[in-house]
């Protein structure tokens, strides 16, 4: 599929469509070149210090969170609607006991700009390399969040992520139409 370079945040209103509905997916690479996939619910986007920033949120439990550590990198992928029952499948799954790709069918695909994969399926790519982490502070949270979404603790690390291309295929708003409310 032919994909062009768009608008930083070009396509943002069809990501977060995606992202409150079925999810997006991180791509991140390990140190030995090994590509693992993981779904995401959380992630914010802006402008900081001057950049645009894509902050990603990760569990320590998570596998994808060594392979950030190792390498720091990493693409959000966001994929149209028939690959809903893959993208629930890499939220579920450990990249620890398998391979993730291999299982789903999903394909990897060089990055333009960094080592960590981009999902060949997906229809908008977001190129990111960590500037910036940050653990949840629990302390600092509301007792209703620290309830709703830590009630075994394993708070998310945050990862900054310098905007280094974003790029999507010309029809990926009529593939991601479904999606809308």
């Amino acid at each position: 599929m032919n994909k062009q370079p768009i608008g930083l945040f070009e396509l943002w209103q069809e990501t977060v469509d995606a992202l409150t509905r079925e999810g997006l997916l991180l791509c991140t690479v390990g140190a030995d070149g090994k590509p693992n996939v993981m779904t995401i619910g959380w992630m914010s986007a802006g402008v900081i210090w001057g950049r645009p920033v894509v902050t990603v949120l990760v569990r320590p439990s998570r596998h994808s969170y060594g392979l950030l550590e190792q390498v720091g990198e990493f693409t959000v992928n966001v994929l149209p609607p028939q690959f809903d029952e893959a993208v629930q499948y890499c939220g579920g799954a450990s990249g620890r006991d398998g391979d993730k790709f291999a299982h789903t069918s999903l394909t990897p695909a060089p990055a333009q700009k960094v080592r960590a994969p981009i999902v060949e399926q997906g229809v908008i790519h977001y190129e990111c390399r960590v500037v910036h982490k940050n653990d949840v502070a629990p302390a600092t949270l509301t007792p209703e969040i620290v309830a709703g979404a830590y009630p075994q603790g394993n708070f998310h690390r945050l990862y900054f992520g310098e905007l280094l291309a974003v790029y999507a295929a010309s029809d990926a708003s009529e593939q991601l139409r479904s999606l809308s409310p």
